[in-house]
């Protein structure tokens, strides 16, 4: 269906690729991977012709209908939501406004010219209104959005009034409803809700076109997958399976390259000692000449250096009390500026247990965040009672963490701010294990990305004496390896957890309990998260 052939791609003197090849084929569901910077999200800009290849070529077949959704959405005004998203089925909201109208024209005194032309228009746009699938064009429309966690009340708010993570979820809703032959989605995970993500999971899996995406998504990644494309080391490889097998499946083939680098070694180091011993000797010119050829033609095996994991030894907390939170008949209410309120939740009971590993859950709006700011002070409830156990020392992450830093700091300025006891080698210790090596540990705060920051804090957090970690959505916009060095590090953590979180494979590795909000109320669940999903799946 598309072929991606021999394409050399590079911006300045950094190569991303040379010769990279792989062909996109009818229904497939493909992964790709990579490191950050490697290329991922170029790739997607040759398919849809965004950029073009310095060498070799793309090929994609007129006839076939490519949708790309990236991370870049465009300016959306003047609609709601629901007019919004059927505006990507191009001229068919079009002549969905236009039928209406002819439709009450039929009902005027019209002469019979007139009339003739009216329903010649009517019966052809009707035909092909019906023939493309416009009748049910609203129902499809309204389902993806609330798939995709808008609620109906939502659907005729105009577009400007929400935030760029829903205007995200907007712009995926389009790429949805046109239904294409290749669907190209990178990142399309960022911003979604765990409800959202399993309702997109459940969408894809019925896709009958070809798929091409990226995910910070472990779990997601697994369920839809059956091939990687990895970019990585200015090249691309193929893989065959999902992620778990691609990361296999690259040890065991990093395993034998090392083998066969080392082989190749001891048999160029025979051939330049048979060289260097007979070099000067005429009877053995002709055997010298031969294996310096020899040694010319081959093509030196070379192992990509990789990324060293750093083991960094976190500080052992004090024991808090067995009783770590306590809280009884929580109510929040929020005084909206219209003068009404918003009960978030009522009534909520409950208590967390030291070494407790609670995954905080409900749907969007539900008031998971809430309570975690409750628990960790931030706000206080409308009514009920709370209490903070004996020798609790809390650390708490949350989105609005990234804003304590000081983007004139450089990495290194910023965490030897928050140990200044420390050497610089423990610093450097510990941001290493949050994948900052090298000069990296100089760069501005300023410049970092979302994910960059995040794994700034969540160093700090970790590397300090605290026994309740508190994390509200740690993984968002940590890429598939960082949230493995956070899952670690929660997983060693000696202490109490409780998150919320919409990666399921973090949850799965951690959970012990389940907090679940529905309606205003709390539901406990004790046990692992499969015993939890198994339970509310009957």
């Amino acid at each position: 269906m598309i072929q991606f052939s021999n394409v050399s791609k590079h911006y300045g003197n950094k190569n991303l690729y040379s010769n990279a090849s792989f062909q996109l084929n009818p229904g497939e569901k493909v992964g790709l991977v990579g490191p950050n910077g490697a290329g991922k999200t170029t790739i997607f800009r040759l398919l849809v012709g965004e950029e073009r290849p310095d060498e070799g070529q793309v090929v994609c077949p007129d006839k076939v209908t490519v949708g790309y959704f990236s991370q870049n959405i465009e300016d959306m005004q003047g609609r709601s939501v629901l007019d919004e998203v059927k505006s990507a089925a191009g001229d068919l909201s079009q002549i969905e406004a236009r039928l209406p109208e002819l439709e009450a024209k039929m009902c005027e005194p019209l002469d019979d010219e007139e009339m003739s032309q009216v329903l010649e228009e009517y019966g052809q746009l009707q035909s092909e209104f019906e023939s493309r699938g416009g009748y049910d064009l609203s129902a499809r429309a309204s389902e993806i959005i609330t798939g995709l966690g808008f609620h109906p009340d939502f659907h005729h708010r105009p577009t400007e009034s929400f935030s760029g993570g829903w205007k995200m979820r907007i712009a995926l809703a389009k790429i949805l409803l046109i239904n294409p032959d290749v669907l190209l989605m990178d990142e399309p995970t960022n911003h979604l809700d765990l409800e959202s993500i399993v309702w997109l999971e459940s969408w894809l899996q019925q896709f009958k076109g070809a798929l091409l995406m990226t995910s910070h998504d472990r779990e997601f990644m697994n369920r839809l997958v059956t091939k990687i494309f990895e970019v990585a080391h200015q090249t691309l490889t193929v893989y065959g399976g999902n992620y778990d097998f691609y990361e296999k499946e690259r040890e065991i083939r990093k395993t034998q390259l090392i083998a066969a680098a080392k082989r190749q070694e001891e048999m160029l180091a025979k051939e330049e000692e048979f060289i260097a011993r007979f070099a000067a000797r005429a009877s053995h010119a002709a055997q010298v000449q031969s294996r310096v050829k020899k040694i010319e033609k081959i093509e030196r095996i070379e192992v990509p250096q990789e990324e060293k994991a750093i083991q960094f030894n976190w500080p052992e907390p004090p024991r808090s009390g067995d009783e770590v939170f306590k809280f009884n008949g929580l109510t929040k209410v929020y005084k909206l500026d219209d003068g009404k309120e918003l009960k978030v939740f009522e009534n909520l009971t409950g208590l967390v247990k030291r070494l407790d590993r609670i995954a905080v859950t409900g749907v969007n709006g539900a008031g998971k965040s809430t309570l975690l700011k409750i628990v960790t002070g931030q706000i206080e409830p409308t009514s009920g009672t709370y209490q903070l156990g004996a020798s609790v020392k809390l650390g708490y992450f949350s989105q609005n963490s990234l804003d304590v830093l000081n983007k004139n700091n450089t990495i290194v300025e910023e965490v030897h701010g928050r140990f200044p006891t420390q050497d610089l080698g423990f610093i450097r210790n510990l941001l290493g294990a949050f994948k900052f090596s090298g000069d990296e540990v100089e760069k501005k705060i300023s410049v970092l990305s979302g994910g960059e920051k995040s794994r700034v804090v969540l160093a700090t957090i970790l590397a300090q004496p605290v026994n309740f970690l508190v994390l509200d959505e740690p993984t968002n916009h940590l890429d598939i390896q960082s949230r493995e060095v956070l899952l670690d590090a929660v997983k060693n953590f000696p202490g109490t957890v409780m998150v919320v979180s919409h990666d399921r494979h973090f949850l799965r590795q951690t959970t012990t309990r389940v907090f679940h909000l529905d309606h205003k109320e709390l539901h406990v669940y004790d046990g692992t998260w499969d015993e939890y999903q198994e339970r509310i799946s009957k």
